[in-house]
């Protein structure tokens, strides 16, 4: 992993710890420490922290907590020097913290109800979270063979067109898609929106959401895959994980201009075990 790519998610992983913190510290003004959450049609609390660690987050005072015992012992000290070279390891533990910051951020903003995220300008309401329910049915998919995979898409295509090309191909595939963020604006669910294309769980083309943190959404569903389907236990970290890479057949698929939120985020993607290209 080059010194680029690698600061890029040190420096992605404080940017989303951050954001985190504040909006934490602003709910449990708002609402207190004992305010109680959790994602809809799910038994894994914030599926990612507890399925990695074991720690069940069922309040705001858990997510403080979280962040302070969890989340942060996985920072680096961003390398600013330019004779420091981050290694591998301190990158993907960034990517990790980055995507428990994600999660947290997530479930805020459900609580203030802007998930899952609602655009009139193009007449779309985004999937948000992928409940237990949808998990298990795509488990038997992925099972008979139906589906054999997953892609999280990340960004916009070229052009509408490339972005239909793209999508039919994965279609004949039967390949799950599942997008997030954009480029300017414009994004691969807006794309497709364009040229007509019908979105969801039926076409097998599903908008996660607008931004980049979004694909947690995709990836901790993958993480729960292994206690689901696997018989694991939250905290397994080092079986989920395995099982996620071995069998969770998934990949990232980056188009556009990369920056850190994406790099840290493609970091923790690594870590579960899915490898990411580019255009």
């Amino acid at each position: 992993m080059s010194k680029v790519i690698a600061t890029g998610a040190i420096l992605g992983s404080h940017y989303y710890v951050k954001q985190a913190e504040a909006l934490v510290e602003k709910a449990i003004t708002e609402k207190g420490a004992d305010f109680t959450f959790e994602f809809p049609d799910t038994a894994y609390f914030l599926p990612q922290i507890f399925s990695m660690t074991g720690f069940e987050v069922r309040t705001l005072g858990d997510m403080r907590t979280a962040l302070n015992e969890k989340v942060k012992p996985l920072l680096t000290e961003a390398p600013v020097a330019t004779l420091y070279v981050p290694y591998l390891g301190e990158a993907l533990d960034a990517g990790m913290a980055a995507l428990f910051a994600q999660e947290i951020i997530m479930a805020i903003r459900y609580i203030y109800g802007q998930e899952p995220v609602k655009d009139d300008s193009i007449g779309l309401t985004y999937n948000g979270f992928i409940s237990d329910t949808i998990l298990r049915n795509l488990g038997v998919q992925r099972v008979d063979g139906s589906m054999p995979g997953y892609v999280c898409i990340i960004g916009a295509a070229n052009d509408d067109d490339h972005a239909l090309e793209i999508a039919r191909e994965l279609q004949q595939k039967n390949i799950l898609t599942l997008m997030c963020g954009n480029v300017n604006g414009d994004s691969m669910t807006k794309q497709l929106l364009r040229k007509g294309v019908q979105l969801g769980w039926d076409t097998r083309l599903v908008p996660l959401g607008p931004e980049v943190e979004h694909a947690i959404y995709a990836l901790h569903w993958a993480a729960r895959a292994g206690i689901t389907f696997g018989g694991m236990k939250g905290g397994d970290f080092q079986k989920i994980l395995k099982y996620s890479k071995d069998k969770v057949f998934a990949f990232a698929m980056v188009l556009g201009p990369l920056n850190d939120r994406i790099w840290t985020t493609g970091a923790g993607a690594i870590n579960m075990g899915f490898p990411a290209i580019a255009n």
